[in-house]
């Protein structure tokens, strides 16, 4: 029986030192808990302050310069959508800051077409241009008119006598003395026309030095079929 009783207390020890171990772990498991709490904090606060880089502003577009045939193209299906049997009667160019003319290229062109059977004239825009002044990019229309058929400043022609395009008629103009005004005064803009002549009955470019055909410096007719030069107007 003396035995019996001096083992039981061992048992005892032995459970009473088991529970004395567990607030040690339970304090280190707290510590390292804590320890990757601060760990995260920190990098939460870096990625905070980590400087976000501006977006790059888009680049502006600059102006787009096409020649007379090429943005007549552009708004000759938007005419023909207003009448299909809407036909041209002028196709000129309209000088902008950031459209010379030179080159036989502009910025802005306008091209104005008649229908007989509405019996109305429609002028469509077409612009590349970034000035302030200028249509907006892309093609759009003017205001509808009244078509009278015996005017001869509406007189329309057919699509397939223009064969010669803008940059041909100044490179034309430039041998008839455009050179020598743009060398004497390189800001001097160039306007185009293009027309029926309905006493000759040809279609004609005019190159105009000058901002407009009244105050032009020279303006030299080439013919807009053939490209042949045909007279100095001014």
């Amino acid at each position: 029986m003396k035995m019996r009783d001096f083992v039981q207390p061992r048992t005892v020890f032995a459970e009473h030192t088991t529970l004395k171990m567990h607030p040690a772990r339970t304090a280190a498991t707290t510590i390292s808990s804590a320890l990757l709490l601060v760990v995260l904090a920190l990098l939460a606060a870096c990625n905070s302050n980590t400087a976000t880089p501006p977006e790059a502003k888009p680049e502006s577009k600059g102006p787009e310069l096409l020649s007379g045939r090429a943005a007549f193209q552009k708004v000759f299906i938007a005419a023909r959508s207003y009448a299909p049997d809407a036909k041209p009667f002028r196709i000129e160019s309209i000088p902008t800051s950031d459209g010379d003319g030179h080159d036989g290229k502009s910025a802005v062109w306008r091209a104005s077409f008649a229908s007989p059977t509405q019996r109305g004239v429609k002028p469509f825009i077409w612009s590349g241009s970034n000035a302030p002044d200028a249509p907006s990019r892309g093609v759009s229309p003017g205001n509808e008119d009244v078509y009278n058929p015996g005017n001869a400043s509406t007189q329309i022609f057919d699509v397939g006598f223009l064969k010669i395009d803008s940059d041909q008629a100044f490179a034309v103009g430039q041998k008839q003395g455009g050179d020598k005004i743009l060398e004497k005064d390189p800001s001097t803009p160039v306007i185009y026309i293009c027309d029926w002549n309905h006493n000759t009955n040809e279609l004609v470019w005019h190159v105009i030095y000058g901002s407009s055909r009244d105050t032009a410096k020279l303006t030299v007719a080439v013919s807009a079929t053939t490209g042949e030069f045909l007279r100095v107007e001014k």
